[in-house]
């Protein structure tokens, strides 16, 4: 965190190659989380993410460092994702083609695909509150803070999210 406001403050004086550091530390773990809430695609997650971080070079002194540098750029992502998917994009959901044997697998790549398909059938809400709470490994406090939602809220969506995951993975292994 200390890393970060030091490039955030060299960056807020005007030094390009400070927020390119930033973008180069953060990038891979904004694009994930926006690939695990759009359930896999690729594009909008790299769509999104590039506009987050155009989004936060442009407002980057209204970053208060009351939290995380990766905290509020995962909100001005998720916001922007919501704007997104609420303009009419496209229906993320796809038909669930999951088989118990895809579930046991080991590679790392094939697990990562299995997580996406998986994610695909919960609500944005529920993606977003389960990858921060799992993937991103934040308490649901921080969540609250990310998206604004209310702490019990946070809590129902995450419940719901790993409730619907189970009987996915439980209807898969009666088939």
């Amino acid at each position: 965190m200390e890393r970060d406001r030091l490039l955030i403050a060299r960056a807020l004086n005007g030094e390009q190659s400070a927020f390119s550091q930033l973008v180069a530390h953060h990038q891979s773990a904004l694009r994930q989380f926006l690939r695990r809430i759009s359930a896999g695609d690729y594009a909008l997650a790299d769509d999104v993410a590039q506009d987050s971080f155009m989004l936060a070079y442009q407002n980057l002194a209204q970053f208060k460092g009351t939290g995380s540098f990766a905290g509020w750029l995962r909100r001005l992502a998720y916001n922007r994702f919501i704007r997104v998917v609420t303009t009419g994009a496209e229906k993320y959901e796809t038909p669930c083609d999951i088989s118990w044997q895809q579930l046991e697998s080991r590679d790392a790549v094939e697990a990562d695909i299995l997580a996406e398909k998986l994610m695909s059938h919960l609500s944005v809400e529920e993606r977003l509150t389960l990858t921060l709470n799992c993937s991103e490994g934040m308490s649901h406090g921080e969540i609250t803070e990310v998206t604004g939602m209310p702490l019990g809220t946070v809590k129902s969506h995450i419940a719901r999210a790993k409730r619907k995951l189970h009987q996915i993975i439980d209807a898969e292994a009666v088939a």
